[in-house]
């Protein structure tokens, strides 16, 4: 193929510059070394992975934590292991990145996309609701930029239709609630500890749960491979599984950086709040709403929204204006729609290829912005930039909001 590959991690991040702060090189928790040196001098007998586990379910509250090599495996061990059979549809974020819904493909489950709440990226009871079908089967929450979806109504929602709920809490790793951490309010959740995160690691992730038979489940199919001991013989794989274990230096290099996640967060919770004033002094220009549910914002990616009647420019020029004035990789965020993004979601169903075939699927299936309209709508008036990290003082929140100010200004009707 010609196109040119998607970046992650550092090589994402190497050519930006501005006036703010980038992320790389990331602070690393003071013991990174000693846990690495550890795993080393142990010869890979040290368990760091259970130690790493141990540590952030204690930290969150929660009885079981899974390790896994990245928040895209997460996910995905969490589709494996759920009760749920080809063609069953779970309704899922319409913002969001493809991590959420690898799994859930490769499973022969069928992504449903419910549309935002009004001037948010995320969903609603409100939005779900009209999604739920005789073949709903779950919910998946996606806690964009680490704002929080209101997950009381959706809850109380799936009771009311049996379904599961489970969370995307890899944006926003120790948001809170209504003073309940981010991952402990459904089933489960996936988190994320990729390089360039908010509790960036080497990458790694991680499923959470309190409940003991889905912990034991996700261990056979995401760390077992779906294998069993048989005596006298060897494995036997009853089932397709995974070897989505975490290494041990990722282990190490996340438990050091739990050791200073939670000022990490305290810091950029500060600083995005700050900020969204700063922000909402600009006519024409808002920042993301924090709810007020929202007691603290473990803000991965800062953005705003532009009313583009306000402006001669249109909403993509001004969001190269602010790069070329100093925010480092500001952009917009069409590709997070994933109804469009995901080409081969349309090609599939219009093809009728599993799991889209009849059966397992049990009616016709469409993506693209007219599934989601406003969050289509949404995205074409967002500017985001993932730099935003805890490295950010009020200096910078105050340049950032000139910056902002300077290219409205200079572009106003």
């Amino acid at each position: 193929m010609s196109a040119e590959r998607a970046k992650y991690g550092a090589a994402a991040w190497a050519d930006l510059k501005g006036k703010l702060p980038n992320p790389y090189p990331r602070i690393m928790g003071p013991r990174a070394m000693e846990y690495l040196q550890e795993v080393v001098d142990s010869g890979l007998t040290t368990s760091m992975i259970s130690r790493f586990e141990e540590r952030f379910a204690r930290e969150l509250g929660v009885k079981h934590c899974i390790a896994t090599p990245g928040c895209t495996p997460a996910l995905a061990a969490l589709a494996a292991s759920f009760p749920m059979e080809y063609g069953d549809e779970v309704i899922v974020s319409p913002i969001t990145d493809y991590g959420t819904i690898q799994g859930l493909f490769r499973h022969g489950f069928i992504p449903v996309f419910a549309d935002t709440a009004p001037g948010s990226p995320n969903l609603s009871a409100e939005t779900i609701e009209p999604c739920i079908s005789d073949r709903t089967r779950a919910v998946l929450c996606v806690h964009k930029t680490g704002l929080m979806c209101d997950m009381d109504p959706i809850n109380a929602l799936a009771e009311k239709h049996g379904l599961i709920v489970y969370e995307d809490a890899c944006q926003a790793v120790f948001s809170q609630y209504k003073g309940r951490y981010a991952g402990t309010l459904a089933k489960a959740a996936g988190f994320s500890f990729d390089s360039e995160k908010t509790m960036g690691s080497d990458v790694g992730g991680c499923v959470v749960t309190d409940d003991d038979e889905l912990a034991e489940r996700l261990r056979f199919m995401a760390h077992s491979r779906g294998g069993v001991s048989r005596p006298g013989y060897g494995r036997l794989h009853t089932e397709p599984g995974y070897a989505f274990r975490m290494p041990e230096c990722t282990a190490a290099i996340s438990l050091a950086q739990l050791d200073i996640v939670h000022e990490n967060v305290a810091r950029r919770d500060k600083m995005i709040r700050y900020m969204s004033c700063l922000i909402d002094e600009v006519p024409g220009v808002k920042s993301l709403p924090i709810p007020a549910y929202q007691d603290v914002y473990s803000c991965w990616m800062a953005g705003l929204t532009v009313d583009p009647e306000q402006f001669t420019c249109t909403v993509a020029e001004f969001a190269d204006q602010l790069a070329e004035a100093g925010i480092p990789g500001a952009g917009m965020g069409a590709y997070y729609l994933m109804g469009e993004a995901c080409t081969f979601l349309s090609e599939y169903a219009a093809a009728g290829k599993f799991p889209f075939s009849k059966p397992p699927a049990t009616r016709d299936y469409t993506y693209g912005p007219q599934q989601t309209p406003v969050a289509a709508e949404f995205l074409t008036r967002f500017i985001r930039w993932s730099t935003f990290c805890e490295k950010y003082t009020e200096e910078h929140c105050e340049v950032a909001a000139a910056i902002i100010r300077g290219v409205a200004e200079a572009n106003r009707r």
